[in-house]
């Protein structure tokens, strides 16, 4: 498989890193297996409104094995940056967060999704990795725009991305199917702000 588009637009090393104050953002590695399914599995009754349903393999090692793999097939092709969300103090893992359908040419885009572990909820980690991320994919990945779309009864995140910078773009009628059904979402988006440019990389 060739190269990372990423690689040679952004400089950044073969496994990215990104680090805030107190948050790091990485690509998932097989042995982080058993925090993900801890979390994940006290998680599901609080994530399943707001995500596809769950396969029955869903939580299962080798389902997980398959996800690393995947995350860096899709980093290493310039698809897609699957990340994980860790507290730095002690590498406690508190979810995760997809820069995905990334698009070059004259889109120069990409989408954004997240999720966070129920016990974590509410006490401003996603925003933080959220203000992580998007320099990054502004001067790491030199994207010009950010998407993200969400359930309109989700008010905690249309809030977390309003708090993010986003703005409201319009209704996608039955965009994704969530939890079984076909479900309208907000469309939010983002462009660069000055100073946006992003280091955060590990040193």
């Amino acid at each position: 498989m060739a190269k990372s588009v990423f690689r040679f637009l952004s400089r950044q090393p073969d496994t990215p890193e990104l680090y805030g104050d107190n948050h790091l953002l990485r690509l998932p590695r097989y042995s982080d297996y058993k925090q993900w399914y801890r979390l994940r599995s006290e998680s599901r009754t609080f994530l399943q409104p707001w995500e596809p349903i769950w396969r029955p393999d869903e939580l299962t090692e080798s389902s997980f094995r398959a996800r690393v793999v995947r995350s860096g097939q899709e980093y290493a092709s310039g698809l897609a940056l699957p990340l994980l969300l860790f507290r730095r103090q002690d590498d406690v893992l508190l979810g995760g967060l997809t820069i995905g359908y990334i698009r070059r040419g004259a889109a120069q885009s990409c989408m954004i999704g997240y999720w966070m572990g129920e016990k974590h909820a509410g006490q401003g980690h996603m925003l933080a990795a959220l203000q992580v991320a998007i320099p990054y994919i502004y001067g790491g990945l030199q994207l010009h725009r950010i998407e993200a779309a969400c359930i309109p009864e989700n008010w905690k995140s249309v809030r977390l991305l309003e708090k993010a910078g986003f703005e409201r773009e319009g209704l996608l009628r039955k965009y994704l199917k969530i939890n079984g059904e076909w479900r309208d979402h907000l469309m939010f988006s983002r462009l660069p702000e000055d100073g946006e440019f992003g280091k955060m990389l590990k040193p």
